[in-house]
């Protein structure tokens, strides 16, 4: 029989259990009987995902996706390499010390995060320097293959690969390429592949997905002969590519000395054609057919015709999987009472998809008959969905087509609006703001889940709501920053909060994604045309600027960042979406300047992301995304303010685009770069106003006002003071008031510490002048 399997299943459970466990591990200071608890929950999701795939059907169960925090950080742990600025031993590595690497300590920043690949996953970087060394690791994953055997399980472990754990990484402290570690980092796996054949390993699907990438010559010439290393000390080595086409590399892939490739034939069906020629006798395809990225059922008729054909020349070495991990799916649609009946037989989340993984091999084995009533279900799904009312909207339709370059245009340039909003706004230089949110307290979520359950009025709610944008407004008076917000205790998410307000969207109950670590998000379903049927944020920015005197900014989710982080129709071009979602936009940005709000921001932290990881597909991406923004910013006088945030994403080879957004005012994420971020914004010579983050809001770590004035000098290195803003990296809701207040106090004391040392130095000039 063919075997069926996938490439990882979401870690954080479906209840959110290892989040909520973390967050008590973390709050109760780390004791050891909390540490216990810890591993009890671990252990528990672990043996209750693996339950999943075998009674799935599938022929593998999955070790090695688990981690505490990051599957990147995991396998640093695994094989050493770890920051050496924090002094820890990998093979000593305890769980608060693997916690203070991904949070930070008193003594060290964390270490920086960015996005893997185009998800909204983020990753912890590695920090490679030339005395970065490898070795003996933590004994984490032979403890979890053992615990899968002991339950009596069939374990194919999966492990980043080395090529991928070293371009995922910086160089650092004069470090050339850290492709130049690759001698030193094979032997760490060659014990680790070892260890696992010990163990009774068949197969580590070793994960590859910078292949997907435009690869530099170099690394990919280091493949061939680090997995010719690698095979003779390990078990059967399934080398997994993911997130787009490969098929540039088929030649030396086939070639490779593995057991097995696998393809993402959701993202690039087309490469399966140029692999089947000529594949090698002595290997299997595993084609990955059930899209890891999106909760669209799968349409089991057309992906069964696609794996016929290969099955007729592969047999038994063709394997049926998910595209890439299932990571980024939500865990389980069982969990999803409230979901209408149409809408939810459109859907699949993790554990459907291991059962369409499983039915697929089946069908393919046995033949349709063997899962005829599934097969039927589908059917009928996908024409129901295709025919659907509720889909389509002629009147968002006919305003798409009615676009005009002039929508997307400002009326004047930067430099006439500049002139005009500094006379409005008066703001000292170095104009200190935060980015949007404040904690999401108890109190606060306590009141929004009363509300949404029935237990507390509209009134009631209106009220409760308006207390704490008093408290946020009050709070930021009293640190005396330039440019307030409300404070957002009425969002629950950036994209879900407007997902609830606009048509074409519907909302999960339980359909949570993980961020990073603890952090869970819960995407919006975008089903249909997207439609603004009212204002959503009008009576909320207007009630704070009626609390104060200096400017409160509106906070709108830019259209691109509403798409990216939703699970997206697949019916028509994503372009398509994102300009419906501009439209809504651009109607409440019209309605906020109606009420006098005279700053709008609209973030756009996904704009990145999105970017197709093929080059030759970037400017077609580029030129829609940034036309959406500019269709929602761009039907304002120029007297009000319009800008964007963005956070945790390289920006250089984008900076045009950024540029042609046309925001008044951008910030972004710079702290754990230590700004070397800002290198490609002053190369480029950005034109308008940035702010650079002085304050890491994903660590709970308080920096001192000396630190941030250290940060603002080294903006100042690069960027004109007339044209830099001082702000912390991101909002604020996953901190604390403990830590917000005297972050915040600090970080005006330092904007207050470079404003004086600028003055200083303009006295001196002249002086000497």
């Amino acid at each position: 029989m063919s075997t069926a399997h996938i490439l990882g299943f979401p870690r954080i459970g479906a209840d959110r259990e290892l989040k909520f466990a973390l967050e008590r591990y973390w709050r109760d200071g780390m004791k050891a009987q909390d540490e216990a608890a810890l591993r009890d929950t671990g252990r528990a999701l672990r043996a209750s995902h693996w339950r999943t795939q075998q009674d799935g059907g599938l022929t593998y169960v999955t070790v090695g996706d688990f981690a505490w925090y990051d599957h990147v950080l995991t396998t640093l742990a695994h094989v050493g390499g770890l920051p050496q600025r924090f002094g820890f031993d990998a093979a000593q590595l305890t769980l608060a010390q693997y916690f203070a690497l991904a949070r930070g300590n008193p003594a060290q920043p964390a270490m920086e995060m960015t996005k893997w690949f185009d998800t909204n996953y983020h990753y912890l970087v590695p920090e490679y320097s030339p005395a970065t060394q490898f070795g003996p690791g933590v004994e984490w994953l032979f403890d979890e293959v053992s615990e899968a055997q002991a339950a009596g399980h069939q374990p194919k472990v999966a492990l980043v690969g080395p090529l991928s754990l070293l371009w995922l990484g910086k160089a650092r402290d004069g470090l050339s390429d850290t492709l130049s570690l690759l001698e030193r980092l094979l032997p760490a796996y060659q014990r680790l592949l070892a260890r696992l054949r010990e163990q009774g390993v068949e197969w580590v699907q070793i994960d590859e997905p910078i292949f997907a990438l435009d690869l530099p010559e170099a690394w990919r010439a280091a493949a061939p002969a680090a997995y010719a290393a690698l095979a003779p000390h390990a078990p059967k080595l399934l080398f997994t590519t993911c997130f787009d086409d490969v098929s540039e590399h088929a030649a030396w892939l086939k070639a490779l000395p593995v057991a097995g490739l696998h393809l993402d034939l959701v993202r690039a069906p087309a490469q399966l054609e140029i692999f089947l020629a000529d594949y090698p006798a002595d290997k299997v395809l595993s084609c990955g057919v059930v899209d890891g990225r999106n909760v669209w059922r799968n349409d089991l008729d057309a992906t069964l015709a696609r794996l016929e054909a290969a099955r007729a020349q592969l047999g038994e070495r063709l394997w049926v999987g998910s595209s890439c991990s299932l990571l980024h799916a939500p865990v389980d649609l069982n969990h999803e009472p409230r979901l209408d009946a149409e809408l939810r037989s459109w859907l699949a989340f993790a554990v459907q998809k291991v059962r369409e993984v499983a039915l697929l091999r089946d069908a393919l084995t046995q033949g349709r008959d063997v899962a005829a009533a599934e097969f039927d279900a589908a059917r009928a799904a996908a024409a129901a969905r295709r025919t659907s009312s509720r889909i389509h909207n002629p009147l968002v339709k006919r305003q798409v087509e009615a676009l005009t370059e002039a929508q997307a245009q400002r009326s004047s340039g930067y430099a006439q609006r500049a002139q005009v909003q500094r006379e409005r706004f008066a703001l000292p230089l170095l104009p200190t703001t935060t980015i949007g949110s404040f904690p999401q307290t108890a109190e606060i979520r306590a009141a929004r889940a009363a509300y949404k359950q029935g237990g507390l009025s509209h009134l009631d709610y209106l009220e409760a709501m308006r207390g704490h944008i008093r408290q946020a407004i009050d709070k930021q008076l009293s640190y005396g920053l330039d440019v307030l917000v409300h404070g957002e205790a009425e969002r629950n998410d950036m994209v879900e909060y407007f997902g609830e307000l606009l048509w074409g969207y519907a909302i999960t109950a339980n359909g949570w994604v993980q961020s990073y670590g603890s952090r869970c998000v819960k995407p919006p379903l975008i089903y249909g045309d997207v439609y603004l049927p009212e204002p959503m944020t009008v009576g909320w920015a207007t009630y704070a600027q009626s609390l104060t005197d200096k400017p409160v900014k509106g906070m709108l989710t830019g259209p691109v960042t509403m798409l990216q982080w939703s699970f997206v129709r697949d019916d028509q071009p994503r372009s398509q979406t994102a300009l419906q979602i501009a439209l809504a936009l651009r109607q409440e940005t019209q309605a906020l300047e109606a009420a006098h709000i005279g700053m709008i921001q609209i973030d756009e932290p996904a704009l990145r992301e999105g970017l197709p990881l093929k080059a030759r597909e970037r400017a077609a991406y580029l030129r829609w995304a940034v036309q959406a923004f500019r269709v929602a910013a761009s039907g304002v006088k120029d007297e009000t303010q319009i800008h964007t945030h963005m956070c945790y994403s390289e920006f250089g080879d984008i900076l045009p685009s950024i540029a042609a957004l046309d925001a008044d005012v951008i910030s972004i994420e710079t702290t754990r770069s230590n700004m070397e971020l800002l290198d490609a914004f002053e190369t480029f010579e950005y034109p308008n106003e940035i702010g650079p983050g002085v304050y890491d809001i994903h660590s709970p770590r308080v920096p001192t006002a000396d630190e941030m004035a250290a940060l603002i000098g080294l903006a100042l290195e690069r960027i004109p003071a007339q044209r830099l803003w001082v702000n912390p990296d991101c909002g604020l809701k996953t901190r604390d008031w403990q830590q917000v207040d005297p972050a915040l106090v600090a970080m005006v004391e330092a904007a207050k510490k470079a404003r004086a040392a600028l003055a200083l130095r303009a006295a001196r000039t002249h002086a000497v002048a």
